[in-house]
């Protein structure tokens, strides 16, 4: 009976973990309970217990809590877009109700969070992010950086492991561990070559409540697994951090992440959106002075800001040498991984076709541009106002989007007035409608082409609900 209770909590676990994580990646998209339900396979009242019992908020409030702190921590960065930009991206229908939101959840307005240093109240245990907060002043932060640590910016590969899960304090993540290595000891993984632990942090302690804090204990695979009870395969993906080399004691630990912070910005780079994760590279256990060592690991990409030093900008050989590019053309990777992509491409519109050949037309696959592979569907109510849904994979972002579009540009301009001058903010209309865009809107930031059933699943949710938001309001 005791094993056939630990199995059910084991696969609860597995099933709200992988919600979370989509939910997270999908903060920008509709997240109702009926669609969230559907991908733990359980009913929306069953799921609902479920996750409010594991999780200790319900999924309304993990949702909504997510969209605010990931508003405030772009925010916290210094973000140039328009705030009302921000505001209807992640899903809050007007300015006015997210400020309330906002105000309730901080204790003060957006505006005053964005304009006086950032402060937090401390009533809900989050300390202001100001440079008063950081540990020394930046120039003495800068001198403890060149006494204790090697700071640059590597692009690193993709990084597979194998994690679980853990909500709470930093300090209480060594039972979590514990039970990761036993898993991995069942499974003879920890003889795998250049084994690694690794804790990704999901959120920023000083957005999120320290007892909401959410991260990954994991170890380095070099194997693909499955899910199983708690353990989650997790990807790391590729791209450029700033990879900080320390060798500290536990102390250390945030003044390490601080200095860290402190040396993306005062470096020129933006930081980007994407896993913060620290590798550990012994068993302080065994250091003579108790000491760790570890790299921090940070995502960023360029700055635009006027004046960076052109030093600081992340450059490889390939950005500006085209016979680095004839190089990787003759290796045949670009031209492999390019066919990878549109074939899956070509597989989603295959299924529209498939699967709504009597709702919709589907256009031709359109591949003259390298920043952009797209194809139309146009409903039979649309078409005799000469207007489209674009369904569109963005390689300079690698993600999925979709877009209300029309056939032409006088059509486009016409309709993009209409919403322009309307008081209509479900999704984010073009800022000037001269594009092929009128309305636009992200269905996928972070595709995980390992698995493209449930990512053709994912896209096909969101376009639905896309063209249906929109043509109720042509329609109407």
């Amino acid at each position: 009976m005791q094993n056939e209770i630990t199995k059910s909590r084991q696969e609860y676990i597995k099933r709200i973990n992988y919600v979370m994580d989509f939910v997270e990646k999908n903060l920008d998209s509709d997240l109702s309970l009926e669609q969230l339900s559907k991908k733990a396979f359980y009913s929306p009242y069953h799921f609902h217990r479920i996750f409010s019992a594991i999780v200790g908020e319900s999924i309304n409030e993990f949702i909504n809590r997510k969209r605010i702190e990931r508003i405030a921590s772009i925010l916290l960065v210094g973000n140039q877009k328009p705030l009302n930009e921000l505001i209807y991206k992640y899903g809050f229908n007007s300015s006015s109700s997210f400020a309330r939101v906002f105000k309730k959840f901080y204790g003060v307005s957006p505006t005053a969070f964005k304009t006086k240093g950032k402060d937090i109240v401390s009533k809900i245990g989050i300390l202001p992010v100001t440079l008063d907060t950081y540990v020394c002043s930046i120039d003495n932060i800068k001198k403890w950086i060149d006494m204790n640590a090697h700071i640059e910016v590597k692009k690193l590969q993709e990084i597979k492991l194998a994690g679980i899960t853990h909500i709470g304090k930093f300090d209480e993540i060594g039972n979590t561990y514990e039970r990761l290595f036993k898993w991995a000891s069942q499974k003879r993984l920890l003889n795998s070559k250049n084994l690694k632990a690794i804790t990704i942090y999901h959120d920023n302690p000083k957005v999120t409540q320290m007892s909401k804090v959410r991260l990954s204990t994991c170890i380095t695979i070099d194997k693909d697994i499955s899910a199983e009870g708690e353990v989650k395969p997790i990807l790391i993906q590729s791209g450029h951090y700033a990879v900080g080399h320390f060798e500290i004691t536990a102390d250390l630990f945030q003044k390490a992440w601080d200095s860290m912070c402190v040396w993306v910005l005062e470096n020129g780079y933006n930081f980007r959106d994407s896993d913060y994760f620290e590798i550990y590279l012994n068993d302080h256990k065994t250091h003579p002075e108790q000491k760790f060592v570890i790299d921090i690991c940070i995502p960023v990409k360029n700055s635009h800001k006027k004046g960076a030093s052109p030093q600081n900008n992340i450059v490889e050989n390939s950005d500006s040498n085209l016979g680095y590019y004839k190089e990787q053309i003759k290796k045949g990777k670009i031209q492999k991984d390019y066919n990878q992509l549109i074939t899956y491409i070509k597989t989603i519109r295959t299924y529209f076709i498939k699967e709504y050949a009597v709702t919709f037309k589907v256009g031709n696959l359109n591949q003259g541009n390298m920043d952009f592979t797209y194809f139309s569907i146009t409903p039979a109510s649309l078409k005799k106002l000469k207007l489209k849904f674009v369904i569109i994979f963005n390689h300079v972002k690698m993600q999925f989007e979709i877009c209300l579009s029309g056939q032409n540009k006088q059509i486009r301009k016409k309709y993009w007035r209409i919403f322009k001058h309307s008081d209509w903010d479900v999704y984010h209309i073009h800022e000037t409608g001269d594009g092929l865009s009128i309305i636009d809107h992200i269905l996928i930031q972070y595709p995980d082409f390992d698995d493209p059933d449930t990512l053709t699943q994912q896209i096909e949710i969101m376009t639905m609900k896309f063209v249906k938001d929109i043509t109720n309001v042509l329609d109407g």
